[in-house]
């Protein structure tokens, strides 16, 4: 009888698989939901563990996207938020690689909680009333770049910012499919050489959840023209709150 995967206890890995067929249906299309994937896999594979596992999923993941929806990108405002993120990046660096699991696990706390409040607030303020201006597009784009590195967090930054353009649905996922696969590429090497995230072992974790990345991004896929209803992202919200308090006093 099967009991663990790559040294993994099989429940704590089958709630991987499930957090990579969650980041598969984000990719496929229903955003909003990283959170959610985030604090599971942390829970399975730790603070700075779990960063690891996930870098060559995103990449996967985000070819995955691109392919799909490869006639939906808006290069003129993925490239107005493309620098500041990339300097994020850099901060984000910089930030996360001292840190220690603990500091790391709360860092990451913080920023699901932030991203709950941002989320909170879109919804009383409709994203149509957001500026559009060069300081909005850098302070958001700074600020995924940050959370991206640390937490593989910038969702609710970039949805806002894009959304606030009034992008029509598919533009929307295809402009942010190609945004995160540049950042990505970017992430990679940082996380390989300077801190140590990706190694030989969390590539065998990550080869291990492949197939669920495949199922989720075809779930995301269809479930995209059919999600319409406002309760659905407040559910989201609110899984997410819970599920960060509960990282949080783990």
């Amino acid at each position: 009888m099967i009991d663990s995967i790559f040294g993994t206890p099989l429940l704590m890995w089958l709630v991987g698989f499930a957090a990579i067929i969650i980041l598969g249906v984000s990719k496929g299309g229903v955003k909003g939901i990283s959170p959610i994937l985030i604090t599971m896999l942390v829970f399975v594979y730790g603070g700075r563990g779990s960063t690891g596992v996930l870098m060559p999923m995103l990449i996967v993941a985000d070819l995955m996207a691109i392919t799909y929806y490869r006639k939906d990108v808006q290069w003129k405002y993925l490239i107005k938020m493309l620098p500041a993120m990339i300097v994020g990046v850099l901060i984000g660096t910089l930030i996360g690689k001292d840190l220690s699991e603990e500091i790391f696990r709360q860092s990451m706390v913080g920023i699901i909680l932030i991203s709950v409040i941002i989320l909170l607030y879109w919804e009383r303020n409709p994203p149509d009333k957001i500026p559009d201006n060069w300081f909005f597009s850098s302070a958001l784009g700074l600020a995924a770049g940050v959370t991206t590195m640390i937490g593989n967090l910038a969702g609710p930054f970039a949805n806002i910012y894009f959304l606030s353009m009034r992008l029509p649905k598919n533009a929307f996922i295809g402009t942010t499919a190609w945004l995160f696969f540049m950042i990505n590429i970017i992430k990679l090497p940082l996380h390989i050489f300077v801190w140590e995230t990706v190694n030989s072992e969390s590539i065998k974790q990550s080869i291990s959840l492949v197939p669920a990345l495949f199922i989720g991004f075809m779930i995301g896929v269809s479930l995209v023209k059919k999600i319409k209803d406002k309760n659905y992202r407040k559910m989201i919200i609110i899984i997410t709150g819970i599920g960060a308090l509960i990282l949080l006093f783990k």
